[in-house]
């Protein structure tokens, strides 16, 4: 029998936590709930999710705190919910961690689909059989099979979106992809996604590989296009 996988929702609204709870059980998967952050982080540690909801308004942690804590402990991936819905709130969640961002109210099957979206790409990556599964680009080693990426033989330190972004554009290098192909090759859903997720975590990677991020040589803006993986 193939072992569901484990999602932990961190919110403190009763209605909402009880309606995802039963609507992720009846698409199969394994659900929890926990009703504030330090439960939430509790939970984490002894469940070992595959996937976290995290609601920002929380009773005792922020949200955006408890996010920045799941992820110095490991790469979760994290869907952030929130009441709020400017863009500096979407760039702040993503810029502690987050994977993705919803705003509420929100659509359960949208919801549904960026977590199957996530797991189809995830277990892509996994699977791939085909061809050397290391990268080897000037002093950047990508090796897909550990999810690990090494700069100057020291290992950076990437969520698994974070990893996914980088190997899709060092697998396709010099070539330039647009925000929108870039949202639904890793996220997987360009109709429901921000293209603001990709600026942000563009800009993410730039600050873990660049010398200069202000002057990126590797990842490089194609200006009114979009990025590649500039490699000579």
């Amino acid at each position: 029998m193939e072992t569901k996988r484990k999602i932990l929702i961190i919110e403190d609204e009763h209605d909402i936590s009880r309606i995802l709870r039963d609507y992720l059980t009846k698409n199969q998967y394994e659900a929890a709930v926990a009703s504030n952050g330090q439960d939430g982080l509790l939970m984490m540690d002894m469940l070992q999710p595959d996937y976290i909801i995290l609601d920002i308004m929380l009773p005792d942690l922020d949200g955006i705190d408890v996010c920045r804590e799941i992820r110095r402990r490991n790469n979760i991936p994290i869907l952030i919910l929130s009441a709020r819905g400017s863009d500096t709130d979407k760039v702040l969640g993503l810029g502690f961690g987050a994977d993705d961002y919803m705003t509420k109210p929100f659509s359960l099957s949208e919801l549904l689909a960026r977590i199957n979206a996530h797991f189809r790409r995830y277990d892509s990556m996994m699977t791939e059989r085909d061809g050397a599964h290391l990268l080897r680009l000037a002093n950047l080693e990508i090796d897909k099979k550990a999810y690990k990426v090494t700069l100057n033989d020291n290992e950076v330190s990437l969520s698994a979106k974070e990893f996914e972004l980088l190997h899709y554009l060092a697998s396709n290098k010099n070539q330039v992809f647009s925000k929108s192909q870039l949202l639904d090759a890793i996220w997987g859903y360009a109709a429901y996604g921000d293209e603001n997720t990709v600026t942000v975590y563009i800009r993410r990677l730039r600050e873990k590989i660049e010398a200069d991020p202000s002057h990126p040589v590797v990842l490089k803006t194609v200006w009114g296009v979009g990025y590649k993986f500039n490699h000579e």
